[in-house]
């Protein structure tokens, strides 16, 4: 978890969270892989507050692996903006990084293709506090729980609404629920703010009730 400093501290359920999924057209950022799917979810209390989607074109083709794994091919980018276009209505629909805390499954693979995709076209990458689903499973979840922390995985334990299919809107709510279903646990290891949250570095120790006999 990362966390910024001074930022003011309120009870989860007064948090507003943009969950965010991204498709690219390869593994890495650094190689020359590129942004094709936006999807994201604004959520407070529960409650959905908007989504974003958009296909952005990689100006690159995609390779056979990446058309079957999610769907998306060339001639669907064709006419999708730049991510250039895209970037400042993104930042917009994220809102302050005062205010918002920023969520993905396995985060610093989207931050790497966000901070590039800013880095390459002169914005700045707002300071978000940045939420893991990764971590944040594994902070309230043990291997007898699952057998993995992989998106499919989880949305099958917390029975979300939509299921993961590598396209980015349905990944990214699908991870909406899986943020839900861990912050319903974390009372029991008594964490109840966004600072408690954000500071956990390991699975914290439950709450056992204390007993007592006649």
């Amino acid at each position: 978890m990362t966390q910024r400093k001074f930022a003011p501290d309120r009870g989860l359920s007064e948090v507003t969270f943009v969950v965010i999924d991204l498709e690219t057209s390869g593994a890495s950022a650094n190689t020359g892989s590129a942004i094709t799917e936006i999807g994201a979810v604004k959520v407070c209390g529960g409650d959905v507050k908007g989504t974003f989607q958009t296909l952005i074109n990689p100006y690159t083709p995609l390779s056979p692996f990446i058309v079957e794994l999610t769907g998306i091919t060339d001639q669907m980018l064709a006419e999708a903006p730049s991510v250039e276009t895209i970037l400042p209505i993104l930042f917009e629909f994220f809102g302050s990084p005062e205010e918002v805390v920023f969520v993905a499954h396995n985060a610093p693979f989207d931050l790497s293709f966000l901070k590039a995709a800013s880095a390459l076209h002169g914005y700045i990458w707002p300071d978000f506090r940045v939420l893991d689903t990764v971590k944040l499973a594994r902070l309230v979840l043990t291997r007898e729980d699952v057998a993995n922390y992989q998106l499919g995985t989880l949305a099958q334990y917390f029975n979300t609404k939509v299921a993961p299919s590598h396209r980015a809107l349905n990944d990214a709510q699908a991870t909406v629920d899986v943020l839900h279903g861990v912050i319903e646990r974390l009372g029991t290891f008594d964490i109840f703010t966004i600072n408690q949250l954000l500071g956990a570095r390991k699975r914290p120790q439950r709450k056992v009730g204390r007993y007592t006999s006649d």
